[in-house]
C-alpha cells in the first residue's frame, strides 16, 4: 500500500459510532479521517468543502438522506472516490442494490477492529471487500436466482418501488401518494399489489415492516 495518508470521510447518524470509528481508524498507519457528516446531505456538502477523499465510509440508515441515496449522488459526482459500507443491515436486497451502485465494500458494524483495517487496506489498494456473512448472503441470493440475470432482476426493486415504499411508510392515504409521485390512483394501487406479490406481504403493514428491515426507511 502507499506510503502516503488515505484520506477518509465518514457519514453516520450515530455520534458515538462515528467518534470511535473515526478514532480507531486514526490509529490504523496510513489512514486518516479528515471529515465526519451525520447524513448523506451533510456529506455531500462536507464534500464540496474538503480535498476529495479517497475513502468513503458510508452507513446506510441514515435521515435525510439515506445510503442508498447517497451513493447514488456519490457515483454521478465523485465516481473515482471508493465507497466502504458499514451498515447494521445486510440483507439481500441491501446487498445487492448497494453493488449495483458500485460499493467496493460491504461490513457490519459488530466486525473486530482488525477486519475493518483489512477491509480498508484492500479498498485503498483498489480491491473490494465483503464480510464473510455478506459473502454468504450473496452466494445464497444467487443460487437462489438459479444464476440468471432475469431472476436477479426481478427480485431486485426499481427506484420507483423503492419511492413508493417509503411514501407507503407515512401516514399519507393512496390518493396522496399518487399525487406526489405523479401516478392515477390505479397505477398506485398496480405498484403496492405487485410489491405484495414480490416481497410476500399481504398488507401496508408488511410493506412497511420490510422497508424498516432493509433500511429503506427510519424509525
Amino acid at each position: 500500500m502507499t506510503k502516503e495518508s488515505v484520506k477518509i470521510v465518514m457519514a453516520d447518524d450515530h455520534v458515538l459510532i462515528r467518534d470511535s470509528l473515526a478514532t480507531l481508524i486514526n490509529s490504523f498507519e496510513n489512514f486518516n479521517v479528515t471529515g465526519v457528516a451525520e447524513d448523506g446531505i451533510a456529506l455531500l456538502e462536507l464534500l464540496k468543502k474538503e480535498n476529495k477523499p479517497d475513502i468513503i465510509l458510508l452507513d446506510i440508515n441514515m435521515p435525510n438522506l439515506n445510503g442508498h441515496e447517497t451513493a447514488i449522488e456519490l457515483q454521478r459526482t465523485y465516481p473515482d472516490v471508493k465507497i466502504l459500507v458499514l451498515t447494521m443491515y445486510d440483507s439481500d436486497v441491501v446487498l445487492i442494490r448497494m453493488l449495483q451502485m458500485g460499493v467496493k465494500g460491504f461490513l457490519k458494524k459488530d466486525i473486530i477492529p482488525a477486519e475493518l483495517k483489512i477491509a480498508l487496506e484492500s479498498v485503498a489498494c483498489g480491491g473490494y471487500h465483503y464480510s464473510s456473512t455478506a459473502t454468504g448472503k450473496l452466494a445464497s441470493f444467487i443460487h437462489r436466482a438459479h444464476l440468471t440475470q432475469l431472476s436477479i432482476d426481478k427480485a431486485l426493486l426499481s427506484d420507483v418501488e423503492i419511492q413508493f415504499l417509503k411514501l407507503a411508510s407515512t401516514d399519507m392515504t393512496y390518493k396522496e401518494i399518487a399525487l406526489i409521485m405523479k401516478l392515477t390512483p390505479r397505477s398506485v394501487d398496480s405498484y403496492r399489489d405487485s410489491l405484495f406479490e414480490k416481497l410476500d406481504v399481504k398488507s401496508r403493514v408488511g410493506l412497511v415492516i420490510y422497508a424498516i428491515k432493509n433500511g429503506l426507511v427510519t424509525v
